[in-house]
């Protein structure tokens, strides 16, 4: 079986050798592409980061002279590149599309999920769009990191993509303190991290949310939030969960009781659910709450 930068390296020969490379059998089941949406740069690589693959996508609008340039097929197109040991360099006379077509040429190549962890603070239009785009192909996300920062190019992300959250892994929001609107969920990603300003999500948001892992930071809830999120948990809600971490300058020490105990006497508790099923340990601290659930064997 060739490798992945073999693989990769042949699919781009030839249309038959790519019709070929794209009905085989032999496919990869743990291929990471990491997206630098910003810069158009690509990465393939397994789960452990071994043999990694670097695309490089340029833009051009003249002649290229380089001795070493050679014309490759990828999506039916014509295109010039540079290779070199472990990745290559293509050059597109349209950026953006260039890239796309680099993505869903991997698409048919591999069973890989997407990784944008990075750069997420400098997202332009046309990398919003973007983003929207891989989530019109239906990709699965490893890692997506977006930012709520109130720009009406935001707002028209979320609403774009958040009815697909179902298709990402490991979600992290980061926002502004204000971000401009309230962001709806419509789908629920397996994991959210909303590490600081998560004020904007709501008790009743976190009540109807399907993650396995949620942390929150920078959260508005107090004490009696918390007495209701357990509660709930205890008679069967929160089907999935497996961790919670809220962290908000309202949950007090001598604060509300939650289930019938102040913060320092939860601190440690293991409670279980009505039916007996789970387990959950508490961890507690000033401004803080942790939560490990676990099936009772």
């Amino acid at each position: 079986m060739p490798s992945r930068i073999s693989r990769i390296k042949l699919s781009l020969c030839s249309k038959k050798v790519s019709t070929q490379i794209y009905n085989s059998q032999f496919y990869y089941q743990k291929v990471i592409i990491g997206l630098d949406i910003r810069d158009h740069h690509i990465e393939v690589y397994s789960e452990n980061i071994k043999d990694a693959f670097e695309i490089i996508n340029c833009s051009y609008t003249g002649t290229i002279n380089n001795p070493d340039i050679e014309q490759y097929q990828i999506e039916g197109r014509d295109v010039h590149v540079i290779s070199f040991a472990k990745g290559i360099t293509a050059f597109w006379k349209n950026h953006q599309e260039g890239f796309l077509s680099v993505i869903r040429h991997l698409l048919k190549i591999f069973r890989c999920k997407f990784s944008i962890s990075n750069n997420y603070n400098s997202y332009s239009f046309s990398c919003a769009k973007t983003i929207s785009e891989l989530f019109n192909l239906q990709v699965k996300f490893k890692r997506l990191s977006i930012r709520l920062n109130g720009s009406e190019d935001r707002i028209l992300l979320w609403n774009q993509i958040s009815s697909n959250f179902g298709l990402v892994e490991n979600l992290t929001i980061s926002s502004v303190a204000n971000p401009g609107f309230r962001p709806v969920f419509t789908s629920w990603p397996q994991k959210i991290d909303i590490p600081w300003c998560s004020d904007w999500f709501s008790l009743d948001s976190l009540l109807a949310c399907a993650c396995t892992t949620i942390r929150l930071g920078g959260s508005h809830f107090c004490n009696k939030d918390l007495d209701e999120i357990l509660r709930k948990w205890k008679t069967g809600g929160f089907q999935n969960l497996k961790c919670l971490k809220i962290y908000s300058q309202n949950i007090r020490r001598n604060g509300t009781t939650i289930l019938g105990l102040n913060l320092l006497e939860l601190r440690g508790k293991v409670i279980r659910t009505d039916d007996g099923s789970k387990k959950a340990k508490i961890k507690t601290g000033d401004g803080k709450i942790e939560i490990s659930v676990t099936p009772v064997e």
